[in-house]
C-alpha cells in the first residue's frame, strides 16, 4: 500500500531549537517536538503526549518496523475538528506504513493554542485508538533551558567496560516554568523516544545514549550524550548460538508467495546468551540488525540470509531462506455459466407422464464453482447435489444460479414444465409432504437440511409429525427407526441424529390433550398472528374471539399470508364472519397454492402473485355485484348464491377448503358447496389470455393467504387450521 500525507492548515514556524530531523529543504525544526508512534496494536497507539505548550510545533508520526510494526498494517494520526468540546483549528491527517517510502515516519509544523484537542486513527475497521492533547500558555519570562544530566551504572572492569549489561539515568531540573518532557536516543541516529525509567543496554559493544529535555515554557536543553562499553561476563561458553528461519504468507498452487513474503528469523543461546542477530538480502547484500520480521514485496526469486552472536562472542554459522514472490493474480469477476435441462417420457401435449428429472449444470473457467442451488416453485433456494426429480401433478417452475469460488453468483435461470397424472415411474410413496428447508418436529426447528432420502421423500415427510399419534413413546419409537435407518445410509451424521431425536423429545406430538393432525396457523394469540405476512394494501388486526379482522381505515387491496412452509395436499379448515358495515356484504376470499411472492419473475406487485399464480375460494354472500359467490374458485369455477348459502351476517361459518392433486373440494358449514377440477384451458381474465399463470396452470403446492378486499367489505376469521393430506 502507497502512503500518502495530508496536512491541511498546518503554519510554519521559524528556525530554533534543534536543526537535525529536517524534512522541510532545510528549515529547523519548531522548539517543541510531540511523537506518536504505532505498531501491531490496534488499539492504541505506542507512545504519545498527553500534554504540550502552545506555540509552534513539531509533529513527529512514525508506524514503521522500528517502532515494532511487524505486520505491515498502516495507521493514521488524525486531529479531530468535528468536535466543539476540542480545539479544531490543527487539520492534521497522516497515514503511514513500514513499507511507504518514508518507511512510516512523517512530521509536521503545526502551531497550537490553549486547550484540548482530540486525536485518533481513523482508518475503517480498526481498534479505537485516541488520545486527548492538553496545550497550556507558556510561561512568561522563563529564557532559561532545563539543566540535564546523565549516569552510567554497573559492574565495571579494569577498563572502565561495564560486565553483561549497563544501566543510564537521565535527570532534568528547571528553577523557572519547570521541567515538560524528558528523551533520550540510542545511538548516533537513533529516533528519540520519552524517557520514564533508567534505560538498560545488554548488548556486548560500544554504545551512546544522547539526551535532553524541555520545559514549560518551550526552552529546549543542549543535546548531551554518555559513551560506555559493555562486555560479556568471563564465561567458559564456546557454543554459537541456533538459528532458524521461517517464511510466512499467501501462496499459490506452486508454492510462490502472492505479492508479499514475511521472513521471521529466531536465534536461541543456553550459554552467555544472544547478543546481535543479523540479516542480509540477496547473495551479497549488506549485513543489517534484525529487529523485526523482514517483509520482502518485490517480485522475483529471493533469498534472505541469517546470522547470530552470543555474549561470550560466538558467532553460529550463516544460514538462508530461498522464495519467489509473484504478483497476485488478477480477480474472478466473471460467474459460471449454468444451465438445466428436464428429461422424463411426456404425453402428446408435451407434459412428463408422473414425473420429471430436472439437471443443473455449472462451469466457471476461473476459481471454479463453489456451489449450485435451485428453487422450486417459488421456494427458497437449496443445495443442488443430485438431478432433481418432480412427481406431483401441475405446472412447476424450477429456478437455478450457481456461485463461484471468488464469490461471484450467476444470475438466476429458470425452466418451467408440467407434470401429468399417468403412467411411467411411480410417484414416491412419501407419508406426508414437507419441503421446508430444515427439520422440524412439531414446532422444534433442528437446524438440520430437510434433505432428500433414497427413497425422493424429505426426511420431514419420513418423521410424520402430521400424523395423530396415539402416543408420545410410540412417535419417538417411531422417530428412532427412521433416524437409525438415515443414519446408517449417510443422510444424515451422528450429530444431526442427536439434534433431531432431542426436538422430537421436546415436541408435544402424541401427548395427552395434544391434535397433531390438524396444525395451527392462527389460533387468536398475537405470537401466531406474527407469523403471518402482509402484503399490498389494508391489513388485518386482531379483534377479540380469537379473531383477526380486516381493515376499516387502510385502503386498498391486499393479502395476509402464512410464508413458513407450502403445501400440496391439504384440508383447511377455518371459520369466517360477514362484519362488513351497515347493509353491505363482505367480499374476501381464501388464496392457495401460489409461489412466493416476493421476487417472483412475472410480477411487480407480490399481492397479485395469489391471484395469477393461485387459487383464490371466494366468500361473498351479496345477492349483487360479482358473479362469483362463496365457494367459488375464482375465475375458474362459477357457484352462485343459491348454490353457496347464506347465513346471516355477523355469524360465524366453518369452512373447509380440501385439495387433492387438481381436485377441489368446498364445503361450508359442513355440507360440500363446490367440487372442481383443475384440468387448464380455463382463462381467469379474458383480456388476459394467454398471459403466464392465466390458462389453468397452477402449481402442485404452494403457500395460502387470506384476501383483504377493501375498506367496506369486512370479514373476520378464527380457527385457521390445516392438515397434509
Amino acid at each position: 500500500m502507497g502512503a500518502f500525507l495530508m496536512v491541511l492548515g498546518l503554519t510554519s514556524t521559524a528556525a530554533y531549537g534543534r536543526t537535525d530531523d529536517r524534512t522541510d529543504g532545510g528549515k529547523a525544526a519548531a522548539a517543541q517536538v510531540l511523537t506518536w508512534t504505532a505498531g501491531d496494536p490496534i488499539d492504541k497507539y505506542l507512545s504519545f503526549p498527553t500534554t504540550a505548550l502552545a506555540g509552534p510545533t513539531t509533529i513527529v508520526f512514525e508506524n514503521s518496523a522500528a517502532t515494532g510494526n511487524t505486520t505491515g498494517m498502516p495507521h493514521t494520526l488524525t486531529f479531530d475538528v468535528s468536535d466543539p468540546e476540542y480545539n479544531n483549528d490543527v487539520q492534521l491527517n497522516i497515514l503511514a506504513n513500514p513499507s511507504d517510502a518514508n518507511g512510516g515516519k512523517y512530521t509536521a509544523e503545526v502551531r497550537l493554542t490553549p486547550g484540548k484537542y482530540r486525536f485518533h486513527c481513523s482508518i475503517p475497521g480498526h481498534g479505537q485508538m485516541t488520545g486527548v492533547l492538553t496545550v497550556t500558555e507558556v510561561g512568561p519570562g522563563d529564557t532559561t533551558a532545563p539543566e540535564t544530566a546523565a549516569k552510567v551504572e554497573g559492574q565495571q572492569n579494569a577498563d572502565g567496560a561495564y560486565v553483561g549489561s549497563a544501566t543510564v539515568s537521565v535527570t532534568a531540573t528547571d528553577e523557572g516554568s519547570g521541567v515538560a518532557t524528558t528523551e533520550y536516543a540510542v545511538g548516533a541516529d537513533g529516533p528519540w523516544q520519552p524517557y520514564t525509567a533508567p534505560v538498560v543496554i545488554d548488548q556486548i559493544g560500544d554504545h551512546t545514549i544522547r539526551y535532553r529535555a524541555t520545559d514549560q515554557s518551550g526552552n529546549v536543553a543542549a543535546e548531551k550524550s554518555v559513551s560506555f562499553k559493555v562486555v560479556a561476563p568471563p564465561t567458559d561458553d564456546t557454543t554459537p548460538p541456533e538459528t532458524s528461519a521461517t517464511v510466512s504468507g499467501e501462496k499459490d498452487e506452486a508454492g510462490n508467495y502472492l505479492t508479499m513474503a514475511t521472513v521471521t528469523v529466531t536465534a536461541s543461546d543456553t550459554g552467555s546468551g544472544v547478543n546481535t542477530i543479523e540479516y542480509a538480502l540477496g547473495a551479497d547484500g549488506a549485513w543489517q540488525p534484525y529487529t523485526a520480521p523482514v517483509m520482502v514485496h518485490q517480485t522475483g526469486t529471493h533469498k534472505v540470509r541469517y546470522r547470530a552472536t552470543d555474549k561470550a562472542g560466538n558467532a553460529a554459522a550463516e544460514k538462508s531462506v530461498d522464495f519467489t514472490v509473484v504478483e497476485a493474480p488478477a480477480k474472478d469477476t466473471t460467474a459460471p455459466v449454468t444451465g438445466a435441462v428436464v428429461t422424463g417420457d411426456k404425453n402428446s401435449n408435451g407434459a412428463f407422464i408422473t414425473s420429471a428429472k430436472a439437471t443443473v449444470t455449472a462451469t466457471d473457467a476461473e476459481s471454479g464453482v463453489d456451489k449450485v442451488e435451485y428453487s422450486l416453485d417459488g421456494g427458497p433456494y437449496l443445495a443442488y447435489t443430485t438431478p432433481v426429480i418432480v412427481d406431483q401433478v401441475g405446472y412447476h417452475v424450477l429456478a437455478y444460479r450457481a456461485t463461484d469460488k471468488a464469490g461471484n453468483t450467476a444470475q438466476a435461470k429458470q425452466v418451467t414444465f408440467t407434470i401429468a397424472q399417468g403412467g411411467g415411474v411411480p410417484a414416491p410413496n412419501c407419508p406426508e409432504f414437507d419441503e421446508r428447508l430444515t427439520v422440524i418436529v412439531g414446532t422444534v426447528d433442528t437446524g438440520v437440511p430437510n434433505r432428500l432420502t433414497r427413497n425422493r421423500c424429505t426426511i420431514n415427510e419420513l418423521i410424520e409429525d402430521e400424523k395423530d399419534w396415539s402416543s408420545h413413546a410410540l412417535f419417538l419409537k417411531h422417530v428412532d427407526t427412521v433416524l437409525d435407518k438415515l443414519l446408517a445410509d449417510n443422510v444424515i451424521d451422528q450429530r444431526e441424529f442427536n439434534k433431531i431425536t432431542r426436538a422430537a423429545k421436546q415436541s408435544a406430538i402424541g401427548k395427552p390433550g395434544q391434535t397433531e393432525g390438524y396444525r395451527d396457523l392462527f389460533d387468536g394469540t398475537a405470537a401466531s398472528l406474527a407469523k403471518w405476512q402482509q402484503v399490498g394494501g389494508g391489513k388485518f388486526a386482531l379483534s377479540g374471539d380469537g379473531a383477526i379482522t380486516s381493515s376499516t381505515t387502510v385502503e386498498g387491496m391486499g393479502m395476509l399470508w402464512f410464508p413458513e412452509r407450502k403445501y400440496g395436499d391439504f384440508s383447511l379448515k377455518l371459520q369466517f364472519r360477514d362484519d362488513a358495515p351497515g347493509n353491505g356484504n363482505a367480499n374476501g376470499g381464501v388464496f392457495v397454492r401460489f409461489p412466493n411472492v416476493h421476487d417472483h419473475p412475472e410480477e411487480s406487485r407480490p399481492e397479485w402473485v395469489a391471484i395469477n399464480y393461485g387459487h383464490e375460494i371466494q366468500i361473498l354472500d351479496r345477492p349483487d355485484g360479482d358473479m362469483y359467490k362463496t365457494g367459488s374458485i375464482y375465475g375458474f369455477d362459477r357457484v352462485g348464491l343459491g348454490g353457496a348459502g347464506v347465513t346471516p351476517k355477523g355469524t360465524w361459518n366453518d369452512y373447509e377448503i380440501r385439495v387433492v392433486d387438481q381436485h377441489f373440494t368446498i364445503l361450508r358449514n359442513g355440507v360440500v358447496i363446490n367440487e372442481f377440477d383443475n384440468v387448464g384451458g380455463q382463462t381467469f381474465y379474458p383480456e388476459r389470455a394467454g398471459d403466464p399463470g392465466t390458462d389453468g396452470r397452477r402449481y402442485a403446492t404452494g403457500y395460502v393467504g387470506l384476501q383483504v378486499h377493501g375498506t367496506s367489505d369486512v370479514i373476520s376469521y378464527r380457527n385457521i387450521r390445516i392438515q397434509e393430506l
